[in-house]
């Protein structure tokens, strides 16, 4: 069984579908004790950093998801899902525009570094739309080329380098060694991570996605089956 967090911030139908139609047999709950019996656990993105990670720990959640992590369950992070596995977030934090500050939102401390805000400018100065919405690339890192299938992750078994997914964001995850998948906007940013053998974030939607997104959720479902 794959339990959807439901942290009760929006309508959770869209992942709920998404996973059902890649053959996953899913549940969305709010019970941490549902939660720690899972068989693999989504972490869906809806809503503010900070708040999310209150409500999470308030229900009894948080420490739960990291548990199951630690345990090596599969686990997949989805936009905000995948910030609240860093072990900070500027987003919705007292002191939000300044990334240094020891008042930034706690998250889940699955990966190192803090989670700030999209740079509305380039380093030529060039302004760019934040949030970030709509379609984009997302490029595996190292000498892969465009349109190369990455063979390291099973998540993105059978999608090529430089196939589009949907973005809506406007605060982006740090870079580190667990990055497996990035995407250009102002900046390259993280746009999939990978902890272990089969914790996974992503910072675009995969159930808005299409046949790529699809065929994303089709290979979490199968490496929840092969768990």
């Amino acid at each position: 069984m794959i339990a959807i967090v439901d942290y009760r911030k929006g309508n959770l139908k869209s992942v709920e579908r998404g996973l059902a139609a890649a053959g996953g047999d899913v549940l969305v709950t709010d019970d941490a004790a549902v939660i720690a019996r899972a068989d693999a656990v989504v972490l869906p993105g809806v809503g503010a950093f900070a708040d999310a990670a209150a409500t999470m720990e308030a229900l009894g959640q948080a420490g739960v998801v990291r548990d199951r992590i630690a345990a090596g369950v599969p686990f997949l992070g989805i936009c905000l899902g995948m910030h609240l596995m860093f072990e900070e977030g500027v987003e919705g934090a007292p002191d939000e525009d300044d990334e240094s500050s020891t008042h930034n939102a706690r998250g889940l401390a699955v990966l190192p570094g803090v989670v700030g805000a999209m740079p509305k400018q380039d380093d030529q100065g060039l302004s760019y739309k934040v949030p970030h919405v709509g379609w984009n690339t997302v490029r595996f890192p190292g000498e892969r080329q465009e349109g190369e299938v990455d063979g390291s992750s099973p998540l993105f078994d059978g999608i090529p380098s430089g196939t589009y997914f949907y973005f809506t964001h406007g605060f982006i995850a740090p870079s580190g060694p667990f990055v497996i998948g990035e995407t250009a906007h102002s900046v390259t940013f993280p746009s999939a991570v990978q902890y272990g053998d089969v914790a996974f974030g992503v910072q675009f939607h995969p159930e808005k996605s299409s046949d790529a997104g699809a065929r994303l959720l089709r290979n979490f479902v199968s490496i929840v089956k092969g768990a």
